[in-house]
């Protein structure tokens, strides 16, 4: 299927608490939006195109009748992001687990891909991976 348009990407979490989820994610080098920051919500900018609403829990309610995951025990979604080199993976993910964020597994190389996972402060499950730009698969 061939992509003709660019589009953007928003993505709801629930969080226990949104200053310590914004604290910790500042700390990772992310910046908020303004417009769409109250006592309830954010919105995290991951890219010109991607971003994470952190909203809290009373808040996520509003928008579904389900229940809400509990990420301490359930997994709710892998949540990737791209990183420009190696170096990057293990920065991006030594500072989350220095601001209490926890490790998941060993880093992973593949020659050509190397990544690293860490739940947040939430326990939502994050991964950060770096490929070589010049990697063909056959």
């Amino acid at each position: 299927m061939a992509v003709t348009n660019s589009r953007k990407l928003f993505v709801n979490l629930a969080v226990r608490d949104l200053k310590r989820s914004v604290d910790f994610f500042t700390r990772l080098g992310f910046a908020f939006n303004p417009q769409f920051t109250d006592e309830k919500a954010t919105c995290m900018i991951v890219s010109e195109e991607a971003f994470f609403m952190l909203m809290t829990e009373d808040r996520f309610k509003d928008f579904t009748a389900r229940e809400i995951c509990d990420t301490r025990t359930h997994l709710e979604g892998l949540f990737a992001l791209s990183a420009c080199s190696r170096a990057e993976v293990d920065q991006l993910v030594n500072t989350a687990i220095e601001h209490g964020g926890r490790a998941i597994g060993e880093p992973k190389d593949h020659g050509f891909m190397y990544y690293r996972a860490f739940y947040d402060l939430d326990g939502h499950h994050w991964e950060v991976v770096f490929m070589e730009p010049n990697h063909v698969q056959s």
